[in-house]
């Protein structure tokens, strides 16, 4: 059957009716715009600090406890002593042999105090 042309041309039109149509209702779809995912290390916005834990305030840097300080302060006569007893055994060597292994030792121990007293002191 052979078709006209007339068939043709509303088949044609119907067809970009019915596109013109579908992109017009599809032209603007409501999309949600993306949510950030929260951190798991951020505080809780929907708690105030006082229920969700103790208030965080930061240490005033420049204060130490006293305990801190008398850490550091024995820690620092101990260091003295240790300094004072590694100067005593370095002029009971002779200067042209080696040292001995008490006095390696001893200078390790002072540099393991000195570094805590450091990091006890910064804080």
């Amino acid at each position: 059957m052979p078709c006209s042309r007339r068939s043709v041309m509303l088949a044609l039109i119907g067809g970009a009716g019915a596109l013109a149509a579908g992109s017009a209702l599809y032209s603007n779809p409501q999309r949600s715009s993306p949510q950030p995912i929260p951190s798991p290390n951020a505080p809780n916005p929907n708690f105030p600090p006082g229920i969700n834990g103790p208030d965080i305030r930061s240490p005033d840097k420049r204060t130490m406890d006293k305990q801190a300080q008398a850490d550091v302060r024995a820690d620092v006569e101990k260091l003295y002593a240790l300094i004072t007893e590694l100067r005593e055994e370095v002029q009971k060597s002779d200067a042209s042999s080696t040292l001995s292994v008490s006095v390696i030792n001893k200078a390790k121990q002072i540099e393991k105090l000195a570094k805590q007293v450091k990091d006890r002191a910064k804080g």
